[in-house]
């Protein structure tokens, strides 16, 4: 079963689902991980040194944001912790989980329309594409 699982969260509802999909498969091996990963990205830096007085106050706001998915993996007693990275999330999270040896990458879908994922692409999609371990999305 899976002992690291890697959890790519931003903090939305699908990643609150997702957290919920960690937590269920993390009850079922004794000694199992959740990590939390919030990638940040490069390009909303910006944005958030002009909203914030200091870098504790980034900090404290990004964890904030993942409030809903650690309170959904600590009302199922997971153990789990966070860990906070700076990069574009797709390649990001796949070479974090490359580095650390994980288990399992779970991830929620984003819903993007079919336009915008053939033009962007999702986050999610990178992900599977690219990781060299399971990858479960969730919706």
């Amino acid at each position: 079963m899976y002992q690291h699982i890697l959890l790519a969260a931003d903090g939305s509802k699908n990643s609150v689902r997702a957290a919920a999909e960690a937590a269920r498969l993390a009850s079922l091996a004794e000694g199992a991980t959740v990590e939390v990963l919030y990638a940040v990205d490069p390009t909303k830096i910006k944005e958030e040194v002009l909203h914030s007085q200091n870098h504790e106050e980034i900090e404290l706001k990004r964890k904030q944001k993942l409030l809903p998915v650690t309170e959904e993996l600590g009302n199922k007693s997971v153990n789990h912790q966070i860990t906070i990275v700076i990069g574009d999330p797709g390649p990001t999270i796949v070479d974090y989980s490359k580095k650390e040896s994980v288990d399992l990458i779970i991830i929620g879908s984003r819903g993007l329309n079919s336009f915008q994922e053939f033009v962007l692409g999702s986050v999610s999609h990178k992900v599977v594409k690219r990781a060299q371990c399971p990858v479960m999305v969730v919706k």
